[in-house]
């Protein structure tokens, strides 16, 4: 796990050394161990190619430097990330007439390569994003896996090209950045984060997950190399025999996959199904595990015991942690600026309070992160289904009378709430959108007074799946190429490697997610049970209490928080005459949310939260 960054570009006297170097400063977090560089002048049609690397060692920690290159052949790679089955690759390539001398991935891919060239992607299992300069085919290649896991920014001007990790580097290169995207602030308003490839930044975008991108003779072209399985009908000739044991074995095959590391590792454990599922499976391959979690002091909200219960059950070395709201206000702009973005979830917080923790331990750990965006996880999944029968009735019923009735329901109805509000909407765009976002099209037509080009609506999944597909793989297949990459994932991503420290997240592993895709939707959803075929195979491994207590989420009580002890802190922030956002909106609208939160009559935590953080990010760059 690492940090990458460089360029292709046209020489100018301030892209430079000095340049790489304040970049990789940038992002030094993600790389505690190391640091490197590779330089060609007039590399090709006149442009320099620069390539910097900062390194957090997991395999091969005394090896497999970066960049690494390989003179014979002209090629010179940087890489942050993990290639789970590089020795199986490592063995392949041997047969093929390559030799290696270390026992690293990063060397693999080298080679890999070097023999597979632009395809070499599609040949990997594992979570990654590095650039490779071909100089004998004068080519600069890049790449990011298949979900997203790992980040990759672009940006393109008359220079060239440039690239990293975060977008934080990027902004040491002058000129890489215009002002603030509108754009991208109007759909953070419905989505709470912003969806690729955009960023709140003009002039720098996401490289999109299981994209490649390609620049030759001063041409950039992308090429999607994958897309997740839901995004096609099931295969009416699937088998429907498949059991839970063969998912198990597939999950457990995962885990063992990556548990590969050559330094401590351990697990962040919740105590719900999805951590426990992989607790259960790591203790299986290694005797000595280690496992954290992270509560609050409102013990309804906290799941400490549950985690503790799990951890007693498989004999983990155990650490607890326990976050008040007093850290979030204290960690939030840092958390902000680690991001580069606002930070969408107040979850986000307690997860870098949790890898810092985690730190003083391990340098690796293992998560239950996009269980539910495989095999559906959320109450969303089982409402969805009922979309389509509920908006057969008149217009009139839903939004005159059911609609009014659900948003009378006092703070303890949220879930009912939700529901009914967004099975009103009958844009399936923008419905997907507003189950875990905060406004739709209308709503953000009256809070806001932004004046954009173009049209309102919430933007289409960036690969939307076949309409043809059912309820159930289509919300699915959102989830896995919006909410998973552009909110889990980076979070994940940023939280932890703000500690230096890497997450692994086994669910993602694409081969289990094809053969989980494979399966009729009632594997995953079946009557009002989600996630079915995970339950069924939990009864294997974990504790029948885990299997049959309700559903939690690391669900952090800011509703309460934002009444009580960051009361202050919001409105300072949301109505003081310091704001700088406070502009992008009607203030009547904006206030009278404030008031219907702070006095209980409504509960607005989620958009109030997204708008705090908005605030907050648009603080820290008051100079775009």
């Amino acid at each position: 796990m690492c940090g990458i960054a460089g360029w292709i570009a046209k020489p100018a006297d301030n892209l430079n050394e000095a340049i790489l170097a304040s970049m990789l400063k940038a992002i030094a977090h993600r790389g505690p161990d190391g640091e490197g560089s590779f330089v060609a002048r007039n590399a090709v049609c006149g442009h320099d190619v620069f390539l910097g690397h900062r390194r957090l060692a997991i395999i091969a920690p005394e090896g497999a430097r970066q960049p690494m290159e390989e003179p014979a052949c002209g090629l010179v790679l940087i890489f942050n990330g993990e290639i789970y089955n590089f020795r199986e690759l490592r063995k392949e390539l041997i047969g093929l007439g390559y030799s290696f001398a270390l026992d690293s991935d990063t060397e693999v891919l080298l080679r890999a390569y070097q023999h597979w060239g632009t395809d070499v992607a599609a040949r990997l299992r594992g979570m990654f994003a590095f650039a490779v300069w071909d100089a004998s085919r004068k080519r600069l290649f890049l790449a990011r896996d298949r979900f997203g896991e790992k980040p990759l920014f672009i940006h393109e001007d008359q220079r060239g090209l440039f690239f990293a990790s975060e977008i934080k580097a990027l902004l040491r290169v002058p000129g890489a950045h215009g002002p603030v995207n509108l754009d991208a602030v109007w759909d953070y308003l419905a989505y709470r984060y912003v969806p690729g490839p955009k960023t709140l930044f003009a002039g720098i975008r996401k490289l999109m997950p299981g994209t490649a991108l390609i620049w030759e003779q001063g041409k950039v072209r992308e090429v999607r190399y994958w897309s997740a399985p839901d995004r096609q009908p099931l295969d009416k000739a699937a088998s429907a025999k498949l059991i839970a044991g063969d998912f198990l074995a597939r999950l457990d095959e995962a885990v063992s996959a990556q548990m590969v590391s050559d330094v401590p590792f351990g697990a962040f454990l919740s105590g719900g199904l999805d951590s426990s599922s992989i607790v259960a499976l790591m203790t299986r391959h290694c005797s000595r595990v280690n496992t954290f979690s992270v509560g609050f002091e409102e013990a309804r909200y906290s799941e400490l015991k549950y985690a503790a219960e799990v951890a007693r059950t498989f004999g983990t070395t155990h650490h607890e942690l326990v976050v008040s709201p007093r850290n979030l206000i204290e960690r939030l702009p840092a958390l902000v600026a680690y991001r580069d973005a606002p930070v969408s979830e107040p979850s986000d917080i307690a997860i870098n309070m949790l890898a810092s923790e985690a730190s003083r331990k391990v340098k690796m750990v293992l998560t239950g992160e996009g269980s539910d965006e495989i095999l559906g996880g959320y109450p969303k999944h089982l409402v969805e289904r009922f979309a389509s029968g509920y908006q057969v009735l008149p217009g009139y019923v839903r939004n005159r009378l059911i609609g009014p009735l659900a948003h009378a329901l006092p703070f303890g109805f949220r879930r009912v709430k939700t529901a009914v509000t967004n099975l009103n909407i009958d844009d399936w765009r923008e419905r997907y959108v507003r189950w875990f976002g905060a406004l739709d099209a209308g709503e953000r037509e009256r809070l806001s007074v932004l004046k954009l080009n173009g049209t309102h609506a919430a933007d289409a999944p960036p690969f939307d799946a076949a309409p043809g597909n059912s309820t159930l793989r289509r919300i699915l297949y959102f989830d896995q190429t919006s909410w998973l990459p552009d909110n889990l994932l980076e979070r994940g991503d940023r939280m932890t490697m703000a500690a230096s420290i890497e997450s692994r997240v086994p669910f993602l592993d694409h081969e289990l997610a094809a053969y989980v895709s494979s399966l009729p939707d009632n594997f995953r959803v079946r009557g009002l049970k989600t996630k079915w075929i995970l339950r069924e195979a939990g009864k294997q491994i974990i504790p029948e209490s885990i299997l049959k207590r309700p559903k939690v989420g690391f669900r952090v009580p800011v509703d309460q928080w934002f009444r009580e002890g960051m009361r202050d802190f919001l409105l300072e922030h949301l109505q003081g005459c310091s704001s700088m956002t406070r502009i992008y909106y009607d203030p009547k609208v904006l206030d009278g949310m404030l008031a219907d939160h702070i006095q209980g009559r409504q509960n607005h935590e989620k958009l109030l939260w997204s708008l705090l953080n908005l605030e907050i990010w648009r603080r820290q760059y008051a100079h775009i």
